[in-house]
């Protein structure tokens, strides 16, 4: 393993790269950015307008340009409402009805609220600027919202499946099979 030193070719941004020889062909190499950290890629499963939104947001914030990162994350959560087929205005009675239809409780529908007011201060002048860490917990508690209704929600509802099947299986006893002979044998 080796690490270097690098500059970006197209924003001059400094950057530590390390590489690792393959074990089959000690000169193949692969480069990967060990910092600055890269962004987190959100999983497949999130419909990809939302992660071109929530990418946008990313985006934003790496520029620096925290007002334009919280209306983003706001972009992503209405999409989030579309995408589940709810469409009232204004937002906060888009998230009471995805409360009330069983989509986020009590502690997402309170982050969801907070982001959208958030979102709210960045669309409008309010001759104050938002916070970096403000906007870099917009981005983080949008991708926890995003994870917990198109990842998280899914694998427990497969892990549920899984399990019920698992347990009709169980209770089911055992089948009986006759043998060459006639008789019933146990599997």
């Amino acid at each position: 393993m080796r690490h270097y030193i690098a500059r970006c070719r197209l924003c001059f941004q400094t950057l530590i790269l390390e590489t690792r020889t393959d074990g089959e062909n000690p000169y193949a190499r692969e480069a990967n950015c060990i910092w600055p950290t890269p962004d987190r890629t959100l999983a497949e499963t999130i419909p990809d307008d939302l992660r071109r939104e929530h990418s946008e947001a990313r985006t934003c914030f790496n520029a620096k340009a925290y007002t334009a990162t919280v209306v983003m994350v706001r972009r992503t959560l209405e999409g989030v409402c579309a995408e589940h087929g709810i469409n009232k205005k204004p937002l906060h009675k888009a998230f009471q009805e995805m409360e009330s239809t069983g989509l986020i409780e009590g502690r997402l529908l309170e982050w969801a609220q907070e982001l959208r007011l958030l979102g709210n201060e960045g669309a409008h002048y309010t001759g104050k600027p938002v916070a970096r860490q403000d906007a870099a917990d917009a981005i983080a508690l949008a991708e926890a919202l995003l994870d917990y209704l198109y990842v998280f929600s899914a694998q427990f509802r497969e892990f549920k499946k899984r399990r019920h099947a698992a347990k009709q299986a169980s209770t089911a006893g055992p089948t009986t099979t006759p043998t060459s002979d006639g008789a019933p044998a146990s599997t």
